[in-house]
Parts: structure tokens; sequence; C-alpha cells
């Protein structure tokens, strides 16, 4: 784990004074992209400065709701499908194909219903994340070893106590899955819609300095989410192997 750890910042750190040089050297133009270097210093210019901190705060708000809804939507529904059999066999087949359509597809019925507001975005987000968490769940539930559910009818078990102490921590690994998918679509969710649904957000104000030609502002910004997505990642792996090393034991 340490080793690919090294190996994973190793690689990043080459990409990164690898660009550099090319921006120095004058192989990148400076108005397609902005050296690293200069991206670390507009962001630090950003959150030093203050004006983008309602963007922000509005932006992760949007993806923590989408979160918290995609997953507990998404795992109640996976049970539900998962329980009846005529229901799943329904149901199914579209689930497979699901992400064949494109979400955003939807994003006029979305105003209509809710205005152009947070309420649409978060309804795209959720609409976009909630699938990957119903699917895991019925994946987790499917791949619970059968002895298992055999020893918890010997043992006579309740149906509440045999979800808790056998389905829910066996099946816990894909459900956590599906939750770290749930959050990285909210993520993409929330912030593409920000650029065409909202006057306000990370989304937002990326596309306003895009059309703007000021890129330097574009790539702080930018650099934001993709330290703030690293960070969320960083921190659900630790928390999967936390619980895949208690789970072992």
């Amino acid at each position: 784990m340490r080793y690919r750890g090294l190996v994973t910042l190793a690689v990043v750190l080459s990409c990164v004074l690898a660009l550099e040089l090319a921006c120095a050297l004058g192989w990148v133009a400076r108005t397609v992209i902005i050296p690293p270097s200069a991206m670390v210093a507009s962001l630090s210019d950003i959150l030093w400065s203050g004006e983008f901190n309602r963007a922000i705060a509005l932006t992760l708000t949007n993806v923590m709701i989408s979160v918290v809804i995609s997953i507990s939507a998404g795992f109640v529904l996976g049970v539900a499908i998962h329980a009846c059999d005529f229901l799943r066999r329904a149901v199914e087949p579209y689930l497979a194909s699901y992400y064949a359509v494109p979400t955003f597809i939807f994003y006029p019925v979305f105003i209509v219903l809710f205005g152009v507001n947070s309420a649409a975005i978060i309804a795209i987000a959720v609409l976009l994340s909630i699938v990957a968490m119903i699917t895991a769940t019925m994946n987790g539930l499917d791949r619970i070893p059968g002895v298992l559910l055999r020893t918890a009818r010997i043992m006579r078990l309740s149906p509440v106590k045999t979800a808790l102490m056998i389905q829910l921590p066996a099946a816990a690994p894909y459900f956590f899955t599906g939750a770290r998918l749930s959050v990285a679509y909210s993520f993409i969710g929330v912030i593409a819609s920000e650029f065409i649904l909202s006057g306000d957000g990370l989304g937002y104000a990326i596309a306003y300095a895009y059309n703007n030609f000021e890129n330097r502002q574009m790539y702080g910004l930018m650099l934001l989410i993709v330290i703030a997505v690293t960070l969320v990642n960083m921190t659900l792996d630790r928390l999967d192997r936390r619980l895949q090393s208690r789970l072992r034991r």
C-alpha cells in the first residue's frame, strides 16, 4: 500500500513538473493553460480574498445534500428491489443501461418543476448518483455467502438480527463502493449543473471566468475542485481500507 501511494505521488509530481517545464519553455501557450505554479498562486489569492467563499459553500452544500439523498434512498430502493423478484426482473435491464442515457437532457424538466435554483441542481445530481448506490446494494446482497444465511436460520435469528448481524456486515464493502461512486457522481452532477442552471457556485464561477478570458482565475478554481475531490477520495479510501481490515478479523 505504501509503495503504491509513493508511485502515485511520483507520477503526479512528474506530470506537474513536465507541465511546468512545458509552460516555461513556451511549448504550451499561456492562453491555453497556465503553469501549475500560477494555478497555486491563483488558488491562494482566491482563498485569501474570500471572493468565492459563498460559491464554495453553496457547491459543497449541494454536493452534501445530494450525497445524503442518493446514498440513503439508493440503499432503501436497492434493498426493496432485491427483496421483490418480480420488481427486479422488471427494473434490472433499465438499471444496467441507465448511464447510457445522458442525465442532463432532463434539466428542462427540473427547471419547470423546481425553478432555476439549487433544488434543480440537487435533483440532477441525485438522478446521476442514486443508481450507483442501488446497483451496489443489490450486488452486495447477492454476494452474501449462502453458508452465512443458513447459519442464521440454524441459530433461529430473527429477520432483524439476520440483517444487522449477518447481511449488513457481509455486504458492507459493496455498500461502501456504492457510496464512493455516489459521492463522485454527486460532485460531477452538481458542478456540471452549475454551468447551465445556476447564477452561483463553483461551476458558474468557472464558466464566468472562461467566458471572460480570465484564465488565471479559472484554473485556480479548477485546482480547488481537484484538491477537494482528491481529499474526499483519499478519506473514503482510508475508511474503506479500515473497513476491509476489520471485516477480515
